[in-house]
């Protein structure tokens, strides 16, 4: 099934997450989008609140992402950054203050202006400055999400430069492109906080290893190369393997439970989320909401056959 799943039904999914006429019917079905609420709690920076407030009730820290990306209008950019900021805004009732800050804003770079043309970059890179600026202010970290290799190079410039400032600045890396070992070791030499992932987008085999295994033993070797170095490694990954993997890679690199995170996405794994924060690990969801949850949504169900089944499952029970 799972070899299946990764040459056949994985990519028709990736493709169908690609057409606006499939993401606007989707959008409009009343059924899809209670079912799509088992990954995205809300569309609203309340909603959004509500599941940060139960989680940290939990034990666990948490990650929340505006949902949006290939901006392509200044207005919008420009709506998303007041949204992070409304939200860092709210931060303040939440507890905070230790080294490793249990509230955090994930930002899409393309989603604050990136994919805007020529001026695209210096946009992307205003806007999240200022929303560095109020997160600082606030005692909340930033960490700016992976988005296709085609972004990589402008992605990784605007945050070294953002770093400049803001050094707790982190950012998303993707195993399996082929280049990401080589950054990983860039990014643990300079010390940097660095949420490692598998990678959720349909890449060519020219710049991304495609079969499941090569991915795992990529994102391990990437993983060892983040315990090893002066950074804080974020171990984003569902996959049990790779959890079972970690407390002996940080054994290894002499780290303890404080000097890494493990990372995972709301609505999935949520015992074992639940499992590793009761064990005294640090435990980060990732939380995202708003009305632009299709792109999202499609990439969540591509990720797992589980996630798949469970899609499925709800829509025939919510037809009876």
């Amino acid at each position: 099934m799972a070899g299946v799943f990764a040459s056949t039904i994985r990519p028709a999914i990736m493709a169908a997450s690609r057409r606006p006429g499939l993401r606007r019917a989707a959008e409009g079905l009343p059924v899809t989008r209670r079912v799509v609420h088992r990954f995205v709690p809300g569309e609203t920076v309340d909603s959004a609140l509500d599941s940060v407030a139960a989680l940290r009730s939990s034990g666990r820290l948490v990650s929340v992402d505006y949902l949006g990306e290939d901006v392509t209008d200044p207005a919008d950019a420009d709506a998303a950054v007041r949204v992070y900021l409304d939200l860092i805004g709210h931060f303040a009732r939440f507890d905070g203050g230790t080294p490793v800050r249990p509230l955090e804003v994930s930002l899409k770079l393309s989603a604050l202006g990136q994919s805007m043309g020529r001026d695209g970059e210096k946009v992307a890179r205003e806007n999240a400055h200022a929303i560095c600026e109020a997160a600082q202010r606030a005692g909340v970290w930033v960490t700016v999400d992976a988005e296709d290799h085609t972004t990589t190079d402008s992605t990784l410039a605007i945050v070294g430069d953002l770093r400049a400032d803001f050094p707790w600045l982190g950012v998303a890396l993707q195993a399996y492109l082929r280049r990401t070992l080589a950054d990983c070791e860039e990014f643990a030499a300079a010390g940097a906080r660095i949420r490692l992932c598998k990678g959720a987008y349909d890449e060519p085999a020219a710049v991304a290893h495609r079969e499941p295994g090569a991915v795992t033993q990529a994102y391990l070797r990437c993983l060892r190369v983040l315990m090893a170095g002066s950074g804080y490694p974020m171990v984003a990954s569902h996959d049990p393997a790779i959890v079972e993997a970690v407390p002996a890679l940080a054994r290894e690199s002499g780290r303890s439970v404080a000097d890494f995170e493990y990372q995972m996405l709301y609505g999935i794994r949520d015992l074992e989320q639940r499992r590793l924060a009761e064990a005294g690990n640090q435990v980060r969801v990732y939380v995202p909401f708003g009305t632009q949850w299709y792109g999202y949504f499609m990439r969540r169900l591509a990720e797992r056959p589980a996630n798949l089944t469970f899609f499925l499952r709800a829509l025939a029970q919510r037809g009876h």
